[in-house]
């Protein structure tokens, strides 16, 4: 194991133990249970305990933009957690398959498995290539009557080769082994769930819940009152749009997604002239560049384009009308995308079905307040995965 991997793990171990302020955090929020449940275990939402881990660790959140990940420290992977933990155990959802739906139909016991196995594995496969993981861990908040449970536990891809002890469920589901970690298929939503239990290494924190937290929130309000309050002057703030747009990895013409053979990720397989094995694009859609003309710089103006690794590459806006999205030269981008992330070889077409089954077809381009040291504007691309469709986004 590399020193840096080591350390990494050291980090975790030892940080999370002894963050006061992220444990105070938790202990304020869930606290003010009361505006939500009735319930005397404490709530928590869980992308206010992503946000505030992320806050707190310095950690990169990549809650909406990566399928396996909530955030990362370095080259390390976290999976945030946030549930009830009752007996010091619990089964939750690790995974959902609605997409790949059609590739499940007729299996059952082992075979299933096995295809579940696959599909879980891809996703962390390709996670792992796109973010430059090599460690992985869960961060689990565990909601108890009182007090919250903090621990973490073991990030696995499934044993294929050991995958044991299948039974078929009443609901028709599947649940199995594979001599680390016990799993469950939920058959009518698509979803694969895990059981996890408390290690011996854990953190307890008091909860007091506040049988009156709206009073007391009131009671933070200036001295003029409610009314006086809501009444006052305050000064509009204009409508700020987080810069960003949402680009599709597939052809948006019809209603049947696809990615064309010639053009787009496979853009190397076009005719015309000679090309490179790894020239891609991707596709700026005619909707974006007239409801967001001005997102990105002119036709061949170079900017930055900084990878969910950290990596940067040298990018431009090309073709007719600007509907391209292409790295300068031309093979960088398929370079990453082809071969180290979706682990293509030169000359094999990339289809939909390959894009399903790691559960993106999107990607997110943020544009960063800064530029480089040499004057560049600076973008992040990361993929999309949030219920939010390219389709949605278009249409706001």
């Amino acid at each position: 194991m590399s020193s840096d991997i080591v350390g990494y793990r050291l980090r975790f171990v030892d940080v999370w133990q002894n963050n006061a302020d992220y444990f105070k955090s938790l202990q304020l929020l869930a606290g003010l249970s009361r505006l939500f449940s009735e319930n005397d275990v404490p709530y928590l939402d869980y992308r206010l305990v992503e946000n505030m881990f992320c806050r707190f660790y310095d950690a990169v959140n990549d809650a909406r933009s990566c399928i396996a990940y909530d955030a990362r420290l370095g080259h390390l992977g976290i999976g945030i957690k946030t549930f009830i933990l009752k007996n010091d155990a619990s089964v939750e959802k690790i995974a959902e398959f609605n997409k790949l739906r059609p590739e499940l139909v007729g299996l059952k016991g082992f075979d299933l498995a096995v295809k579940l196995g696959e599909f879980r594995n891809s996703r962390m496969e390709f996670a792992d290539n796109a973010y430059a993981v090599s460690l992985s861990k869960y961060h689990i908040v565990g909601r108890c009557n009182g007090f919250l449970r903090i621990f973490n536990t073991e990030y696995e891809r499934v044993d294929i080769d050991n995958i044991h002890n299948v039974r078929t469920l009443q609901s028709g589901g599947i649940s199995f082994e594979d001599g680390r970690n016990e799993y469950r298929f939920n058959i009518s939503k698509s979803v694969l769930l895990k059981h996890f239990y408390t290690p011996r290494c854990y953190k307890d924190i008091p909860i007091r819940i506040i049988e009156n937290p709206l009073d007391y929130l009131m009671s933070l309000m200036p001295d003029v009152g409610v009314g006086g309050f809501l009444s006052q002057e305050l000064p509009r703030m204009p409508a700020v749009r987080s810069e960003y747009v949402i680009l599709p990895l597939y052809s948006s013409r019809g209603r049947q997604k696809e990615i064309p053979v010639k053009s787009g990720l496979n853009q190397w397989n076009a005719g015309g002239r000679a090309r490179d094995c790894n020239e891609v694009y991707i596709p700026i859609p005619i909707g974006i560049r007239r409801k967001y003309p001005d997102f990105f710089p002119d036709r061949d103006t170079l900017f930055i384009l900084e990878l969910p690794n950290g990596d940067h590459l040298q990018a431009k806006v090309c073709q007719d009308d600007g509907k391209a999205l292409m790295s300068n030269p031309n093979s960088a981008l398929g370079e990453w995308l082809l071969r180290k992330v979706l682990k293509k070889k030169a000359g094999e077409l990339v289809t939909m079905s390959d894009l399903l089954r790691i559960g993106i077809d999107s990607v997110i381009v943020t544009k960063k307040p800064d530029k480089n040291k040499d004057g560049l504007a600076v973008y992040g691309i990361s993929f999309f995965d949030t219920p939010e469709s390219y389709d949605d986004f278009v249409r706001k």
